[in-house]
């Protein structure tokens, strides 16, 4: 073998440490998994509510991340907004702030004493601590996935089949919808699923503007927060459903990209 294609042992070293790193606590879980008891712990009530408000409230979410998502990733890719540099900075943000902060950032806008607190008290409609807030945290810290990988792809998409759409008398609305968005479909999808698994395993903001409401607010991660206190068996069978779910939106994913 040519010197050119020997791998160094000291970076193969700190590999197999990544990897034992990533995958050993994964391989615990199952290990650990009362897999015998999974039918019936999965069937208990608390579970159902857990499982059924997660999916509907982590879809809600992804459906608003795509139709708030796509107009804001076209604006940062597309127009000469002043501040747009800023603008997608900003929208970055929740990527790497605290989750918790997350919450309490929600809970000062949204909230009863927040900024809009008194027109959503006037409008019977304040979210937090019910089951729209869950949505809202989840739309919160999903939605730059999917802005970020549009705005990609928009970037990155040649504009020659737009433009012979404009001459041929196609408004800009419509050269979207029938040009520019079947073009950047695959990268929808993977922004889709990113948001999709990021609402679904979203806590910290979840549980600071929702709160931990049984069969209201209390999505899978919470219930497996509070099952670690008196149920460990039933937590960790539901973090191995989060896990085979996560393992498919991965496999997923891997399949649009190419």
């Amino acid at each position: 073998m040519s010197r050119s294609r020997r791998h160094p042992l000291s970076l193969s070293a700190l590999a197999l440490v990544a990897v034992v790193l990533l995958l050993l606590p994964l391989i615990a879980l199952l290990v650990r998994t009362p897999w015998q008891r999974m039918p019936a712990l999965l069937g208990s009530d608390a579970v159902q509510q857990a499982l059924w408000l997660s999916v509907r409230c982590a879809l809600a979410a992804t459906v608003l991340s795509v139709v708030l998502g796509i107009p804001l990733a076209w604006v940062l890719a597309r127009s000469h907004l002043p501040g747009r540099r800023l603008l997608r900075g900003l929208v970055a943000v929740p990527l790497v702030l605290p989750p918790v902060v997350g919450g309490v950032a929600l809970l000062l806008a949204f909230g009863r004493q927040g900024v809009l607190g008194p027109l959503l008290v006037e409008a019977g409609a304040v979210p937090a601590f019910t089951t729209w807030g869950v949505i809202l945290a989840e739309t919160f810290v999903a939605l730059p996935f999917l802005v970020l990988t549009v705005e990609g792809a928009l970037s990155g998409l040649a504009r020659d089949h737009e433009e012979v759409a404009a001459t041929l008398g196609a408004r800009p609305l419509r050269v979207f919808l029938t040009v520019t968005l079947p073009a950047i479909w695959p990268s929808v999808l993977s922004g889709a699923v990113l948001a999709g698994a990021r609402a679904l395993g979203e806590f910290g903001a979840t549980t600071t503007f929702a709160g931990s409401l049984p069969g209201e607010t209390q999505t899978v991660p919470l219930a497996v927060y509070a099952l670690l206190q008196d149920d460990p068996s039933a937590a960790y069978a539901l973090s191995a459903v989060l896990l085979t779910v996560s393992v498919a939106m991965v496999l997923a994913l891997r399949s649009v990209r190419r």
